[in-house]
């Protein structure tokens, strides 16, 4: 019966794609549907990396999509399913395509590139983005507290970072520090294995627990010239990154949502109870339809963005708005979800707990929802309330 029924994208965003784009779009989700979704809980509840996975997610040659002709709706379709899939491959794909790869595609030098940019988009190597610290994480813009000194034809790193993914394992990390001469931000590509450098994973999590986040601590590492972005020399180039990413968290929270509904539907339709589908019951189709409306608004707001974005637009407080709005929606939707499941809701056997865990994670990282209000309150207001 299931297969009859309509798709999450009730309206049908995905026909905006072109046919090339949709035909890319179905190889992603057989991948996902063969290697990813059937193991999806085991890596979550062992909190283990599927390190053997990455070749094949390499093989679907999807490293920054938009830097290889792709639409910028077409690159957040491919989050949206992979989220719907498992929120940690999403999250690792995030932090090493959309942030250390495209570090280097836009601030990187010909040198730089030539050494590491078709290693890192293959997947043989893999990065990091080290910008947050134990003490700073909404203000690490004004706060951020690791230094680089420099000493000849290298710089001296010391200072501390906190939740950096991928950070255990990792080959290299975009890390952000400040120049002690001038107090300008200087960008590093950090080889993780540097004396100096110790990478302790956080334990304890209960979201993105496949998600390898580490605590990284700097003492005096010493990091080549030839290392440093030379193309980023404040911190408005973390902005241009972080602005693109925060979109793609937006794109995530469709995707958590579209997983919240195929699996709450399927749930629905199939447990009975009162000897009936619990799916034929009103309370239990409002809370359907309040998912699914959820859902496309939160779609609908994302296509816009990614029409905006096509158009050179899409800029910092639209992507807040956008981050801000699909993460509240969508936590009310997995929210919603995990009630229909009842008690099943709660154990990972059934999805819906690590779908409910996981978005905990997706409404705060890339800024919380009160600092993207915050920054949208700004735009609308020109008076800032943050500080």
């Amino acid at each position: 019966m299931e297969s009859t029924l309509p798709t999450a994208d009730f309206m049908g965003f995905e026909s905006l794609l072109s046919p090339a784009e949709s035909a890319k779009l179905a190889d992603v989700r057989d991948f996902l549907d063969k290697e990813v979704a059937p193991a999806a809980e085991d890596w979550w509840n062992r909190a283990e990396f599927p390190i053997d996975v990455l070749p094949k997610l390499a093989a679907l040659n999807l490293s920054t999509p938009v830097q290889q002709g792709y639409s910028y709706l077409f690159g957040g379709m491919v989050i949206a399913e992979m989220t719907r899939a498992d929120t940690s491959l999403a999250t690792f794909f995030m932090v090493h395509h959309d942030l250390f790869v495209e570090a280097l595609h836009e601030f990187g030098s010909e040198d730089q590139k030539a050494r590491l940019l078709q290693d890192a988009m293959d997947l043989k190597i893999t990065g990091a983005f080290a910008l947050t610290e134990p003490l700073h994480g909404s203000d690490v813009a004004g706060g951020l507290a690791t230094t680089a000194t420099r000493d000849g034809d290298s710089w001296i790193l010391n200072g501390a970072k906190r939740w950096i993914g991928n950070g255990t394992f990792c080959d290299y990390m975009l890390l952000w520090a400040r120049d002690t001469a001038d107090g300008s931000i200087r960008g590093f590509i950090l080889d993780a294995t540097l004396p100096g450098v110790t990478r302790t994973r956080i334990e304890n999590k209960i979201a993105l627990r496949t998600v390898q986040n580490a605590d990284i601590v700097l003492d005096g590492v010493r990091v080549p010239e030839a290392d440093r972005f030379a193309g980023i020399n404040t911190f408005a180039d973390t902005r241009t990154l972080l602005r693109g990413s925060r979109i793609l968290v937006g794109w995530q929270a469709v995707g958590q949502q579209l997983a919240a509904f195929d699996v709450a539907r399927r749930y629905a339709v199939e447990r009975h109870q009162f000897g009936r589908p619990i799916a034929g019951f009103q309370l239990v189709q409002d809370q359907l339809v309040r998912m699914l409306g959820n859902t496309t608004a939160s779609l609908g707001m994302m296509a816009r963005v990614a029409q905006l974005q096509e158009d050179g637009g899409g800029d910092m407080p639209q992507a807040a708005l956008a981050k801000a709005y699909t993460t509240a929606r969508m936590r009310e939707t997995v929210a919603l979800g995990r009630g229909i499941l009842g008690g099943n809701g709660i154990t990972t056997d059934f999805r819906m707990a690590k779908i409910f865990a996981d978005a905990e994670a997706i409404y705060t990282y890339e800024g919380s929802y009160e600092i993207n209000t915050l920054i949208v309150g700004r735009a609308i207001t020109g008076l800032s309330a943050i500080n």
